[in-house]
């Protein structure tokens, strides 16, 4: 299947299991993967037959930056589900939410959820 690929987008928020995280808040970087039908859009040149990258840049944006979840995979899931949602076109989304200053000792590059979820299928309580 086709897709659209959304890499390195870094947004602001107040997410962690610690009172800290949630107080001081962090960057959370997220890729995103639209599986969808390219080929009207690529046969038309058309935007109305594909999705806005700012829009969907937009809708991440308010997800992660919005309400405070304590856990990355519940995060997650609430950037998938308003991608489902929200976009019409895309028929299964594939969400990476890497969380680069996780507080745990030691180095490491993130520390990520990554989730796929398809339309109508697991896309989660929220």
């Amino acid at each position: 299947m086709d897709s659209i690929i959304m890499k390195g987008m870094r947004f602001f928020g107040h997410h962690g299991v610690l009172a800290e995280e949630r107080e001081q808040g962090q960057v959370f970087v997220v890729d995103l993967q639209l599986f969808m039908d390219l080929k009207p859009a690529g046969d038309s040149d058309d935007l109305g037959l594909t999705v806005s990258y700012a829009e969907v840049f937009e809708a991440v944006e308010e997800v992660v930056s919005g309400k405070p979840f304590n856990l990355i995979e519940a995060l997650a899931e609430r950037v998938a589900g308003v991608v489902l949602e929200r976009f019409q076109p895309v028929r299964e989304v594939k969400v990476t939410l890497k969380k680069p200053q996780a507080p745990i000792q030691g180095a490491f590059e993130y520390m990520a959820a990554e989730i796929t979820r398809s339309r109508g299928v697991n896309t989660g309580p929220f």
